[in-house]
């Protein structure tokens, strides 16, 4: 009796409540998979449920590698993510630190600042970005968006890291200092280390910001070649009023798998870098 009470009160309370999440959390990949697997004639009939494939079909995704340039979108959304995420990740850090660990005339500020950039909306920088890219005569490339990209990562590094370096003892490092280290050893050597799930944190969000990114690839990526999967799928894909449902969710299916891979590659050490305490050991 004992025992089965106290299995319906752990399923009221935590199986049912995280069923929920779970099926609402994988609903919309479903719901791609299932459009993307659909063929046209079921896809386009409103008589047929929308959660129910009867004749499931490759063909949108067959149509979506041959008859676009995914391929060439998706290797460009991995290069410029990964450089920005890489750019944004170093400069955050050489931006955090002082700012956590120095103690300077406006440091507080400088922080707020900092904060205060992160939240400017797009749509207001926008032009400027694009006057200084014209002016440098990189309309249209890669590197348009490289350059323009870290204007949003890197302070969100910042502020993330800020509050890591913060958790560190400052005594651990001022023992290091003691046997010799110089300050940049010891940010290396010591505070680093210890801060890995938050230069791991960091570097996801910044690699999934830069990845879903749209305005900045909108307006500077024109042509077929060199844009990004998010601009590419919706520039290539909606034609007038037309909408190629099918070709679109695969693209959107296809275009999450890096970042599971990554969430997925990445979450253990992260997780394991969080419950470790090696900052009180």
């Amino acid at each position: 009796m004992v025992g089965g009470r106290g299995l319906g009160l752990r399923t009221r309370r935590l199986y049912l409540p995280l069923g929920f999440f779970l099926v609402a959390t994988l609903f919309p990949f479903y719901w791609m998979f299932v459009t993307s697997i659909k063929p046209n004639r079921e896809l386009y009939n409103a008589k047929i449920m929308p959660l129910v494939v009867h004749q499931p079909t490759l063909q949108h995704y067959v149509d979506l590698l041959s008859q676009t340039n995914f391929l060439t979108w998706t290797y460009n959304t991995m290069l410029v993510a990964v450089v920005t995420t890489l750019v944004s990740l170093v400069l955050g850090t050489m931006m955090a630190y002082p700012l956590a660990r120095l103690r300077f005339p406006g440091a507080a500020v400088i922080a707020i600042g900092v904060a205060a950039t992160y939240l400017v909306p797009q749509p207001l920088l926008f032009i400027p970005m694009s006057d200084v890219i014209n002016r440098l005569g990189l309309g249209n490339t890669l590197t348009a968006v490289m350059l323009t990209y870290p204007t949003l990562l890197i302070p969100f590094c910042a502020w993330l890291l800020m509050g890591y370096f913060k958790s560190v003892p400052r005594e651990l490092e001022e023992a290091a200092r003691i046997d010799g280290a110089s300050r940049f050893q010891a940010m290396t050597r010591v505070v680093l280390p210890l801060c890995t799930p938050g230069l791991l944190s960091a570097g996801i969000f910044a690699f999934t910001l830069a990845q879903n990114e749209f305005l900045y690839a909108l307006i500077f990526l024109t042509t077929s070649e060199v844009r990004t999967v998010p601009v590419g799928a919706i520039a290539e894909l909606i034609r007038g009023d037309v909408f190629y449902w099918g070709q679109l969710m695969a693209a959107a299916l296809l275009g999450s798998v890096p970042v599971a891979v990554v969430y997925s590659f990445f979450v253990e050490y992260y997780v394991a870098g969080l419950t470790a305490g090696s900052v009180k050991n």
